[in-house]
């Protein structure tokens, strides 16, 4: 038996454009004075246009990998998928999708940059929690755009 995944081509892309726009915001206002003094950079020099563009292109490149990625792990969590059965409401799938890839995947990858890198503590957490809610954004587009 294997698990039957339709990807939503639709959902990807509204799932990539409201996390560009999250990372905009979190990175920016919420976030991004305090992430960029923990990382020691000095917010004001700007970055050459250049550097910008090949941030925003490697950043959608990033976010595609990752959606369409999930596209295919948050649906495994569905009985129906599997022929199995039931399904529970879907902000269900979403969440657990979203966390466990998180906590597998996202916090040991930060704990290893605060570990070898000697990264700050104060950035552990404020890209975990944006790592957090991206995944989250991203599980709940697709396990409810079905």
């Amino acid at each position: 038996m294997h698990p039957n995944i339709v990807l939503n081509w639709s959902a990807i892309l509204v799932a990539m454009v409201i996390t560009f726009m999250f990372g905009g915001l979190w990175y920016g206002p919420i976030a991004g004075k305090a992430w960029a003094k923990a990382m020691g950079m000095d917010i004001s020099k700007k970055p050459e246009p250049a550097v910008m563009k090949k941030a925003f292109l490697l950043q959608i490149i990033g976010l595609f990998l990752l959606t369409y990625v999930m596209a295919h792990t948050v649906p495994i969590w569905r009985a129906s998928v599997w022929g199995a059965g039931e399904d529970m409401p879907n902000y269900t799938y979403g969440f657990f999708g979203g966390f466990f890839t998180w906590l597998g995947f996202y916090v040991p990858m930060q704990l290893s940059k605060v570990a070898w890198e000697m990264r700050p503590w104060k950035i552990f957490f404020i890209n975990t929690v944006h790592d957090f809610i991206n995944l989250q954004i991203i599980a709940q587009v697709l396990s409810n755009w079905r």
